[in-house]
């Protein structure tokens, strides 16, 4: 008898190529699956997504809510060995906030002293951040002003460590798996682009013996059709999502494996305000008021995604009050799309001579399908839309480019709250790729990031979306749903308002 055990494999099916490994410059919800499994924070997730311990294993507030002390377990180590220390968290915000790193979500741990004016450049000595290491287990964390969801904040890629050694070494070449080095529950060990990145269990993890999951294989599945029939063939256990028109046939042939189940984000088109035509709110209004959001979840998709017409997805924490939502929502659809040719017409476009737009998405069977339908719904107000897709890397740069007429994006919420929705409206933010800016709307903001009781604050919010939704600073389409498959034998994924499921709590059986 004898013999080693069969290694458990995972086979995830997770979407496009990431553009790189370090969580200072990752993006996508496809990045953080990798780069949350190969790194740790001072607070990691739960099963339904909630911060825990991480490598802190404990920490205190002060009494004014502006400073937190983590205590690092004395088993944190690196995957060299190394100790994890407070100076390696130091050395993460410092490069984090840098402006030479250009890290495009840095704005997430603004909350933090003196960081914004770091990322700026107003100041130039890091010693100022408020993040400091009191000996080599111990982190002091500094804010602006007390912020409610900063623990939920610190789950965030942003907030992982580094190790600057390695990265002063290797240069960008730092993640290539001969050269990574992480702290987190699985190494990762190869990576084939286009085709897959492979992490097996570390040996150095503080929590090693609890997990089931031995080697994870994150798979390329752009092509969503393609991926269901690896999935069906028994090749990958996870997809993290799935052609829309499949659903009905998912539920009919794999009862109980589509998982769709609400979860914060919106799903939404950006329309370009630093040039014309866009630049004028009238034209931004008619094409909004034209789209027929309450067919794309259930026919356009058929998964039912509910129709947005506000910034902030429902159920969002810290966000009592009512929701928005324009008068101009509860017309009848036909006289919407009368209102809107008529603003058309005023403004000399009608469907002899039409408005020529360039809508740009990311390859994928549901976004063109949305494409489709929203162009032929601009059509009878006299918009003539070209069509124009690219792979996401390529798309989201052309987006922060300012490169583009219309285009398609989506937001996850990065952590339950929201002003990180909100946030990407404010003037000079990366991801605002619509360039939208009121001075007003900024200021509404700021307002509220300094008010500390949770109803004034969610007022000031309240009237920052209005504004911005008034002035049709972007277009939302639907909020989204999440929509996994999940292979019989995988025990330990649970869907979650933020979509986020870590391989730790998985097993799976054969």
């Amino acid at each position: 008898m004898g013999g080693a055990a069969q290694a458990v494999t995972l086979n995830l099916g997770n979407g496009g190529e990431p553009g790189s490994l370090d969580p200072h410059k990752v993006s996508g919800d496809w990045e953080n699956r990798i780069v949350g499994e190969y790194l740790e924070g001072l607070v990691a997730e739960d099963i339904q997504a909630d911060a825990i311990p991480g490598q802190a294993e404990s920490w205190t507030v002060s009494d004014d809510g502006l400073t937190y002390t983590f205590k690092l377990r004395a088993d944190a180590k690196w995957t060299d060995g190394e100790p994890v220390t407070a100076q390696n968290f130091v050395d993460a915000f410092q490069r984090l906030f840098d402006p030479k790193t250009a890290a495009e979500y840095a704005y997430l741990q603004y909350p933090i002293k003196n960081s914004s004016k770091i990322a700026s450049g107003d100041i130039t000595d890091f010693s100022q951040l408020g993040v400091k290491a009191i000996d080599d287990k111990t982190l002091e964390i500094t804010l602006e002003a007390p912020t409610p969801f900063f623990l939920q904040a610190l789950t965030h890629y942003t907030a992982f460590p580094i190790r600057k050694d390695i990265i002063e070494k290797f240069g960008d070449q730092w993640t290539q798996p001969a050269n990574i080095v992480g702290n987190g529950p699985y190494k990762i060990t190869e990576w084939v682009p286009g085709s897959y990145i492979k992490a097996v269990k570390s040996d150095t993890y503080y929590g090693k013996d609890n997990l089931k999951i031995d080697e994870i294989s994150f798979n390329n599945t752009e092509d969503l059709t393609a991926a269901l029939n690896r999935y069906r063939a028994g090749e990958l256990d996870i997809l993290t999502d799935f052609p829309a028109d499949q659903y009905q046939w998912l539920q009919d042939n794999l009862p109980g494996q589509a998982h769709v189940a609400p979860f914060l984000g919106v799903y939404y088109y950006v329309f370009n305000q630093s040039k014309e035509p866009l630049n004028n709110m009238e034209i931004r209004k008619a094409l909004s008021m034209a789209v027929n959001r309450d067919v794309i979840g259930p026919d356009v998709l058929g998964t039912g995604e509910l129709p947005a017409y506000g910034w902030v997805p429902p159920g969002t924490a810290n966000y009592e009050g009512e929701q928005y939502v324009p008068e101009w929502s509860k017309l009848p659809y036909d006289e919407k799309v009368k209102q809107a040719a008529e603003i058309m017409a005023g403004l000399g476009y009608t469907p002899d001579h039409p408005l020529k737009l360039q809508l740009r998405y990311n390859t994928n069977d549901n976004h063109q399908r949305i494409a489709v339908a929203i162009a032929s719904m601009w059509k009878p107000i006299g918009v003539e839309v070209e069509l124009f897709n690219a792979e996401v890397a390529v798309h989201y740069d052309a987006l922060r480019a300012g490169d583009f007429q219309v285009g398609r994006a989506g937001w996850l919420l990065d952590y339950n709250d929201a002003s990180n929705t909100l946030d990407l409206l404010k003037t000079g933010v990366e991801n605002n790729y619509g360039r939208y800016s009121n001075p007003k709307f900024d200021e509404l903001m700021a307002q509220a990031a300094a008010e500390r009781d949770l109803v004034k604050r969610a007022g000031y919010m309240h009237e920052a979306e209005k504004l911005a939704m008034d002035e049709f600073g972007a277009m939302p389409i639907y909020w989204y749903v999440s929509k996994n498959v999940v292979s019989p034998k995988i025990t330990g994924f649970e869907d979650n308002a933020q979509d986020i499921h870590r391989v730790r709590w998985m097993s799976k059986s054969e």
